[in-house]
């Protein structure tokens, strides 16, 4: 078999969206990879079959259950050679390690909103430097719980690029607009910290190094709408004294409902010698939340520590063993006359024999 054929790979690259969090501020633009942008078609039809600068760079979607939305997404061939896509509706999640937003695959099974949108068109090919519109309906079902209920709507690429070498490798890839639906009803935030934990690492020796350590945690989203966390870390010695005070922050990521994440915060110049606590206080850029967990470790310089307490040991051994070679002898007890003994148990016989002989 050839190298070629031995290490061909298929990669599916699903929804590479871009990094905003939410609506940016300003003039909008597409989710795009230099090759092709999918966003919300313009209101009133479209003049400029090129253009990706819209009013809107998200669908921000709000009704009831029951009801049906329609909307269009635009798909703009930025090349100059025609482009053949496939469009599906997708649901959204949050990647676990760092909380980015991610949508499934064409192969994955949907849920949720990835089931309520349907295309006018499931594929469809995109002359060069041109746009097409594409409609399609968001049906709620009578059962949808209220909150949020992210997705997106995914334009695949199904022309595989093949990469140069004598190994091919195929990557399909895929940009998509994504969709903020609310469903009406009540909204219920609720946001914890949990599974805090602390690796700690420091010299073998004070003072010839600096100590770090790396603060472990997971955000979990309890609630039915979308949340921004802040977070704050505050970290007290044995005494009470404050060794790190860091101000609530926004964190990059959006918490999808349902989802959780492990995250990680680093510690620079952490103490060498301590017991410390660290304390991780969430809240949301609205406030409306406010949680708390904790971890604590021992700062301590094990190479020093061992050293001293082998010398504690040796020195312990030491005084052990002087003082038995200086304790003094104890004094030899003489045994009793043998003989004596003796005759004190004939007298004895004697006796008991008498008891025993005729009256």
């Amino acid at each position: 078999m050839s190298r070629a054929k031995a290490c061909a790979v298929l990669l599916t690259v699903a929804a590479l969206l871009g990094i905003g969090l939410g609506p940016a501020a300003g003039p909008a633009g597409a989710a795009d990879n230099g090759r092709w942008s999918v966003f919300p078609a313009p209101a009133g039809g479209a003049k400029d079959k090129t253009s990706t600068s819209q009013e809107r760079q998200f669908f921000t979607l709000e009704a009831g259950p029951g009801t049906t939305v329609k909307d269009k997404v635009s798909v703009s061939n930025l090349s100059d050679a025609p482009m053949q896509f496939k469009i599906y509706g997708a649901d959204a999640y949050n990647t676990p390690r760092d909380g980015g937003f991610a949508v499934r695959g064409p192969e994955e099974t949907n849920k949720d909103i990835g089931t309520w949108v349907k295309l006018a068109q499931g594929s469809l090919t995109v002359p060069p430097r041109t746009r097409a519109d594409i409609p399609f309906t968001l049906t709620i079902p009578d059962t949808a719980t209220p909150g949020d209920h992210p997705g997106a709507i995914v334009a695949l690429n199904t022309e595989t690029d093949k990469t140069k070498g004598s190994v091919a490798v195929g990557v399909r890839r895929a940009v998509g607009a994504r969709i903020y639906l609310r469903v009406s009803g009540p909204s219920l935030p609720a946001l914890s910290v949990e599974n805090v934990r602390i690796d700690h690492g420091q010299p073998w020796l004070p003072g010839t190094g600096k100590s770090n350590a790396t603060i472990h945690y997971t955000l979990v989203n309890r609630g039915n709408v979308s949340l921004l966390p802040r977070l704050r870390v505050k970290a007290t010695g044995l005494f009470g004294n404050t060794l790190l005070d860091r101000q609530a922050k926004g964190l990059p990521l959006e918490l999808l409902p349902g989802q959780q994440v492990e995250l990680t915060e680093k510690w620079a110049g952490s103490p060498q010698f301590d017991r410390v606590s660290v304390k991780l206080t969430v809240t949301t850029d609205r406030g409306e939340i406010d949680e708390t967990a904790g971890a604590s470790f021992f700062a301590v310089p094990w190479l020093a520590t061992g050293v001293l307490l082998a010398g504690l040991a040796l020195l312990a051994a030491w005084f052990i063993v002087r003082r038995r070679r200086n304790r003094p002898p104890r004094p030899v007890e003489e045994d009793p006359d043998p003989d004596a003994g003796t005759a004190g148990t004939a007298v004895g016989v004697t006796s008991v024999g008498s008891r025993g002989g005729q009256a």
